[in-house]
């Protein structure tokens, strides 16, 4: 990753909202609001976002490429269980959707941007 201020914003920005999805699938599903009470099977469902982690970390463009149509699984989710499921599920629903979004926002941003930087030398 070049040392471009905008592509480490962006890389900050999509890195923090990809880790802030993953804990969130996980303490939703598991603590505050299970489908079961004691936690549930659900919880698997951060696993998927654990396979882009360390290419956003790191800044590589083919990872934020998939990753941001990955992300939109979760938006999905998001939205249909925002619109379906009671308090308080409905409020981490729609905690995950504004996560899905900002990431797919700085996602989308970060491989337009290093799509047209030059390479340096």
């Amino acid at each position: 990753m070049s040392a471009h201020p905008p592509l480490k914003l962006l890389n900050s920005v999509s890195s923090a909202s990809l880790i802030a999805l993953i804990l969130l699938c996980l303490i939703w599903e598991l603590w505050l609001a299970p489908l079961r009470p004691g936690g549930s099977m659900l919880a698997l469902k951060a696993l998927p976002l654990l396979l882009p982690l360390f290419g956003v970390l790191r800044g590589r463009r083919y990872t934020f490429q998939w990753a941001s149509m990955l992300i939109l699984v979760y938006f999905i989710e998001g939205v249909v269980r925002a619109s379906s499921d009671l308090a308080p599920s409905r409020w981490l629903a729609c905690a995950e959707t504004a996560l899905t979004l900002l990431f797919f926002a700085s996602a989308v941003a970060f491989a337009r941007l290093t799509g047209t930087l030059k390479p340096e030398g």
